[in-house]
C-alpha cells in the first residue's frame, strides 16, 4: 500500500475512512482556551476520529526553565500514540480546525519517533464541512497497539545551542513562525516578553496557505521561502515559534517546498525569555 506523508485532501481520506489500518487524530486546540478543542471534538468529528490534547498528550509538563510545550518523554509519548492505535503499519492523517498549525505537532512528533506514514488533512476540518462529507459526535475507544518509538534527535534544536550560537555570532539560521506583529514585539498576547531571538527571520505560517484555507503548491512555497532565505533555500536552516507547535506547520512547508528538512526549537520563544540574560531584538528582521 502505498504511504501518504506530509499532505492529504480530504477526498482522499474520506475514500479511505473504513481502513482498519488507518488513524485519524483530532488535534484542534485554542491557546487561550484550552478545553474548546475537546468539546469541539465531542460534538462532532472525522468519523473514527481519536482526540490528542495539545497540553495533555502532544507535550511534557512546563517546567521552571522550558517553554510552554516541552518535548514529551520519548518512551512517554510512544505509550500514547500506542493507545490511540496506531502501530508500526499503521497510516495516520491528522487535522486541527483548518491551518495545521496544531495538527502539524502531531505530525512533526511521529517523524521524530521514527513513524513516517502520517500526513496533515490540507484545509482541515473546515474544509471537509465545505465538501458535506460525513461526520460523528461523542468519543472514539480503539485498541491500543505497541508503537516502538525510534527517536531523531537531530531534528532538535536546544537553547544552550541557539544562545552559545548567538553569543559567537549568529551563524544558524532561525525562521520564527508568529504573525508579524508579535515578531516585531508590537504585540505579544501569550508570553511574558515580546519581540524575537536576534538575528531570526520571520515567516509566519498563515502564509503558507491560500485564500481558500488550502495548503500553497510547491512551487509557490519554494517562491515564499527562497524570499525569506534571502535567495539560500538551500543552506541548513531551523525553524521555531512561541513554543515549538505552529513553527512544525514550517517544516512541514520546507518539505513540500522541496527543500531539506529544517531543525525544531522546540523551546522556541517561550523558553528563551526564560532567561532574561538572553538577547531579544524587536523590529523588522534584519538584512
Amino acid at each position: 500500500m502505498r504511504h501518504h506523508e506530509n499532505l492529504i485532501s480530504a477526498e482522499t481520506l474520506n475514500s479511505h475512512l473504513d481502513r482498519t489500518d488507518w488513524r485519524v487524530i483530532d488535534c484542534r486546540f485554542n491557546l487561550l482556551q484550552p478545553q474548546a478543542g475537546q468539546r469541539s471534538y465531542l460534538q462532532e468529528h472525522i468519523p473514527g476520529a481519536v482526540y490528542a490534547h495539545l497540553d495533555d498528550d502532544l507535550a511534557a509538563p512546563v517546567g521552571p526553565d522550558t517553554g510552554r510545550h516541552p518535548l514529551p518523554d520519548p518512551e512517554d509519548l510512544a505509550r500514547t500514540f500506542g493507545q490511540f492505535g496506531i502501530g508500526s503499519d499503521t497510516q495516520v492523517v491528522v487535522y486541527d480546525e483548518a491551518s495545521g498549525a496544531i495538527a502539524a505537532r502531531a505530525w512533526w512528533l511521529l517523524r521524530w519517533l521514527g513513524h513516517m506514514p502520517v500526513a496533515v488533512l490540507d484545509g482541515g476540518l473546515a474544509r471537509w464541512r465545505t465538501l458535506g462529507l460525513p461526520l460523528q459526535a461523542g468519543p472514539v475507544r480503539v485498541a491500543a497497539r505497541q508503537f516502538e518509538a525510534r527517536p531523531r534527535p537531530g531534528l532538535v534544536v536546544e537553547t544552550a545551542e541557539l544562545a552559545a550560537d548567538r553569543a559567537a555570532g549568529a551563524a544558524l539560521r532561525v525562521v520564527d513562525a508568529r504573525d508579524a506583529d508579535r515578531f516585531r514585539g508590537e504585540r505579544e498576547p501569550i508570553d511574558a516578553v515580546a519581540g524575537h531571538v536576534p538575528s531570526a527571520l520571520n515567516l509566519p505560517c498563515a502564509e503558507n496557505l491560500g485564500p481558500d484555507g488550502t495548503w500553497k503548491s510547491g512551487p509557490e512555497l519554494h517562491r515564499m521561502w527562497s524570499d525569506v532565505l534571502r535567495d539560500e533555500p538551500d543552506e541548513p536552516f531551523s525553524v521555531m515559534c512561541g513554543s515549538g507547535v505552529s513553527a512544525c506547520q514550517l517544516v512541514l512547508s520546507s518539505l513540500l517546498a522541496g527543500l531539506g528538512e529544517p531543525r525544531l526549537y522546540v523551546g522556541s520563544w517561550s523558553e528563551w525569555i526564560r532567561d532574561p540574560r538572553r538577547p531579544i531584538a524587536t523590529g523588522p528582521a534584519d538584512g
